[in-house]
C-alpha cells in the first residue's frame, strides 16, 4: 500500500489534468456575537516549532499553491516556503497534499519537535484516527502517516481554524506568480505586518 500511495502522490503532485474544480477558497467570517473575538494564532509550547500549513485554490488559472511557515516558541519567524502546484485539487486533496509538503521539508531538516497546524478539520481527524480508505485523498493520508511514524517522534499534527493561519495563507497566495517552490529564511515584506500583529 505504501507504493501506491507514494506513486499516488507523484501522479497527484506532478498530473497536468485537471481534477474536480472549484472557485478560489473564501472563508466567509461567521457571525459572532458582540464582544467575541476570532481566534488568533497560539504559540507552541516552550522548545518547540509551529509550521502552520495552508493552501489556495484557483479553478481560473487551474493551479493549487501551498504555503507554509515555521516559528518558535516566541512566535518568531524561521523559515517559511512556497509551492505552486500546477494541477488544481478539490479542497480536500489540496490541504492533505499541504501536509505531505510540510512533513517532507521538516524531516528534510531533521526537526522534530514541531506542531504541524493545519485548518482542515477532516485532514486532521482522518490523520489522527486512521482507518481504511482508497480514496486519493484516504492514500495521501496513509502516505503522510507513513512519513510521520518514519521521521518524527516528538511532534503532532493538529487543527487551527482558518482565522489563525492568516500568514499561510498570504504565503500560498503569493505562490501563483511563481515557477517553481521558493523558501524564505527572513520574513516576506507581504506577511511581515500579519506576523508582527499576532505577536503582540
Amino acid at each position: 500500500m505504501a507504493i501506491v500511495a507514494v506513486n499516488c502522490i507523484s501522479s497527484t503532485l506532478n498530473s497536468l489534468s485537471a481534477h474536480p474544480t472549484t472557485s478560489i477558497v473564501c472563508d466567509l467570517e461567521q457571525q459572532r456575537p458582540f464582544g467575541v473575538f476570532p481566534p488568533s494564532w497560539q504559540r507552541p509550547s516552550r522548545g518547540r516549532f509551529k509550521c502552520n500549513i495552508g493552501a489556495t485554490f484557483l479553478n481560473e488559472w487551474n493551479i493549487t499553491d501551498l504555503g507554509m511557515c515555521i516559528r518558535n516558541e516566541e512566535g518568531v519567524f524561521v523559515l517559511a516556503k512556497v509551492i505552486p502546484l500546477l494541477v488544481m485539487h478539490n479542497i480536500v486533496v489540496g490541504k492533505v497534499v499541504g501536509l505531505y509538503h510540510a512533513l517532507e521539508w521538516l524531516s528534510d531538516m531533521r526537526i522534530d519537535n514541531a506542531d504541524f497546524a493545519v485548518d482542515s478539520k477532516s485532514t486532521v481527524d482522518a490523520f489522527n484516527n486512521p482507518r481504511p480508505d482508497i480514496s486519493e485523498f484516504g492514500l495521501i493520508i496513509y502516505a503522510c502517516r507513513s512519513l510521520f511514524n518514519l521521521k518524527f517522534t516528538n511532534s503532532k499534527v493538529e487543527f487551527n481554524q482558518r482565522q489563525a493561519n492568516e500568514v499561510t495563507h498570504a504565503l500560498a497566495g503569493a505562490a501563483t506568480l511563481l515557477a517553481s517552490p521558493i523558501i524564505y529564511s527572513y520574513v516576506p515584506r507581504w506577511i511581515e505586518y500579519l506576523i508582527t500583529n499576532e505577536m503582540l
